[in-house]
């Protein structure tokens, strides 16, 4: 059963991130932002200007005590000791962001937007130092860990990208849908009808493989290999969209949320784990790779198929409610994954161990 979160708000709960120190930190509609101490208490509340959205919440990788967060245009850097007035503010994005990322070394912050802009700012300096581009909605973007100046996104134009800051253009690019046209799976023909519109991306901690969730229900796994990713594995992961995807601290674990109201626990690490040392290529890799006249195989794709069936979840959290974010930290000793929902209130269910 889940742990109730409440007293925090009194709208609907969009985002969720935990720093280092065990507090919580929520932002909802009307400009609700909320922290939360590790035994769901409310330590500061603060109501935004203007009562834009808040869409996403960021704490500093470096300085815990340092939250940046996203309402409508507007980037605020809060002083979580001091819930008050931001520290800065920065309006550097034409239309509502959807997503925040900052390096581990807090040098630079992306902010991913309805117009399909990233914008990237120097947080040295306080400018805009790069400005990407989606072709729609860009609805996640990541810096890769132990990777300050690579980054990864996407968007409901079905594309995931591999950046790196020294280049405005994409290092790489995979169309979602082309993908699995091109494979000509048995999902191919309903793809049309429920388009693979990437919603979330979670880089894991080795900074090679990341994980994103879509539309039609599916998860995929990449690899990131030099200056181009490659699809590492698939798997059809709730019977609805995939709002969120999170890799977590442990090697290769993934929780996933949904528009079914389910979140489900993944291990890849199985699948992932043995690339890591031996640069042998997958089925998957082998495929992704072949001409396209090999790559319609009917024994090709079959294999996949069946290798991709005995990705299972190690958990099913019946959650019952849209899932807006997820998030992960450790409470008296015990993993915890918070769900945030339509609901004003924060869900904590807990976790196996590894």
């Amino acid at each position: 059963m889940a742990v109730k979160w409440t007293g925090g708000h009194s709208s609907s709960i969009l985002c969720l991130n935990a720093n280092t120190e065990g507090l919580v930190a929520s932002g909802a509609e009307r400009g609700e932002l909320t922290l939360w101490d590790g035994g769901g208490t409310p330590a500061g509340q603060l109501q935004l200007p203007k009562a834009d959205d808040v869409t996403s919440v960021v704490f500093s990788a470096r300085r815990p005590t340092r939250l940046y967060i996203s309402h409508g245009e507007t980037i605020s850097l809060m002083d979580v000791r001091s819930l008050k007035e931001p520290v800065e503010r920065f309006h550097v994005n034409e239309e509502e962001i959807n997503c925040l990322s900052v390096n581990e070394t807090e040098s630079f912050l992306a902010a991913a937007d309805d117009s399909g802009a990233i914008k990237i700012m120097d947080l040295e300096n306080k400018k805009v130092s790069r400005s990407l581009r989606h072709s729609n909605i860009c609805s996640s973007v990541v810096f890769r860990p132990q990777r300050p100046q690579s980054l990864v996104s996407c968007g409901l134009d079905m594309q995931v990208m591999l950046w790196n800051l020294q280049k405005a253009r994409p290092l790489w690019t995979t169309n979602l849908q082309e993908c699995d046209t091109e494979e000509d799976s048995p999902q191919s023909a309903g793809q049309f009808f429920n388009p693979p519109l990437a919603h979330s991306l979670s880089v894991a901690s080795c900074g090679n493989i990341f994980g994103c969730g879509a539309q039609d229900g599916k998860v995929r796994i990449f690899r990131v290999t030099g200056v181009k990713f490659e699809r590492e594995l698939e798997f059809q992961g709730h019977s609805l969209g995939v709002s969120q995807v999170l890799f977590m601290p442990e090697a290769y674990w993934l929780l996933t949320g949904g528009n079914d109201g389910k979140v489900l626990l993944w291990d890849v690490s199985s699948e992932v784990g043995k690339q890591q040392k031996s640069p042998a290529k997958s089925l998957q890799r082998r495929k992704a790779q072949a001409p396209a006249s090999t790559r319609k195989d009917g024994k090709l794709d079959k294999a996949a198929s069946n290798e991709h069936a005995e990705v299972l979840p190690k958990l099913t959290i019946e959650h019952g409610e849209k899932v807006n974010w997820i998030s992960c930290m450790e409470i008296k000793g015990s993993k915890r994954v918070l769900v945030a929902d339509q609901s004003s209130s924060v869900s904590v269910y807990p976790l196996p161990e590894p």
